[in-house]
């Protein structure tokens, strides 16, 4: 499904998948959502969540959200499910639950252990989601996030600081819509919705052409901030980079949402033909 703009999860203190992965071992995943046939009697039936084979695994909080329920059936054995936004995140076949009915949570809180299987379940205003889909979005989120602070830390900022775009003017913005579309950016790229122009392709081959023959890659000692050793004399080189890849996010947010910064004008506005 097409992840709209009201369904982009926000949460001040971040985003956490549900359960880490033992060092060394894969998750295995008992039952997909959708249709399922019975081995033991052939039936089909309609699994309406994941089954995960974890057993007795600690299990988190996904984001900033609240615990709408708490309970124990036959059906679903111990279950807990924590409302985020107008997401509704339900585990069932617990083992046991360390969170109360109504209180807050934050991203990577423990809130529960399996049993000896985890269900998970997703929906979003009432509508059943197919969790694959959310835990995608979830994780682009936890990598953007997670982009965005190894380069506060690495001081990667101080390298751009001399950087000017021709978007500076709409910088404050700009950022904004990254915090709120980049993760959902990133997932249409891989998945091929969303084919950066060809010309935007080019563009980027050509200065990366010349940044090779001017000798600017490892001009300074390689590192995780800065893996190419661009120096000072590369800086039109990233300029331009920098410009092409905003112009490229900003293309998307146009054909894919609709969406366009306040100063755009009517008449570029025009160029771009939404999809509906």
């Amino acid at each position: 499904m097409k992840y709209t703009e009201e369904m982009i999860l926000q949460s001040p203190s971040g985003y956490c998948m549900p359960f880490e992965e033992d060092e060394g071992k894969d998750i295995k995943v008992l039952m997909g959502y959708g249709e399922q046939k019975d081995t033991a009697t052939g039936n089909t039936f309609f699994n309406h969540g994941i089954d995960f084979g974890i057993s007795h695994h600690p299990l988190a909080a996904l984001a900033s959200g609240i615990i709408s329920g708490v309970g124990n059936d036959r059906e679903q054995g111990i279950y807990l499910t924590v409302r985020y936004g107008k997401y509704e995140v339900s585990y069932s076949g617990l083992a046991n639950v360390f969170a109360q009915f109504g209180q807050t949570v934050k991203a990577g809180q423990p809130v529960a252990v399996s049993g000896n299987s985890l269900h998970l379940a997703v929906s979003f205003n009432g509508e059943e989601l197919n969790p694959i889909e959310f835990l995608t979005m979830l994780y682009g989120n936890i990598q953007a996030t997670k982009f965005s602070r190894d380069k506060e830390l690495s001081g990667m900022g101080n390298f751009d600081s001399g950087l000017k775009t021709k978007y500076d003017k709409d910088k404050e913005e700009i950022e904004e819509l990254m915090l709120r579309f980049l993760p959902v950016y990133m997932k249409d790229l891989f998945h091929g919705d969303y084919i950066v122009p060809e010309y935007t392709v080019q563009s980027l081959r050509n200065v990366f052409s010349v940044g090779a023959i001017k000798n600017y890659f490892y001009e300074t000692m390689p590192s995780m901030a800065n893996p190419l050793g661009i120096g000072s004399r590369a800086l039109p080189l990233a300029n331009k980079v920098q410009n092409l890849l905003i112009a490229d996010f900003l293309n998307y947010l146009a054909l894919r949402h609709n969406v366009y910064i306040s100063s755009m004008s009517e008449e570029v506005k025009k160029n771009f033909r939404p999809k509906q």
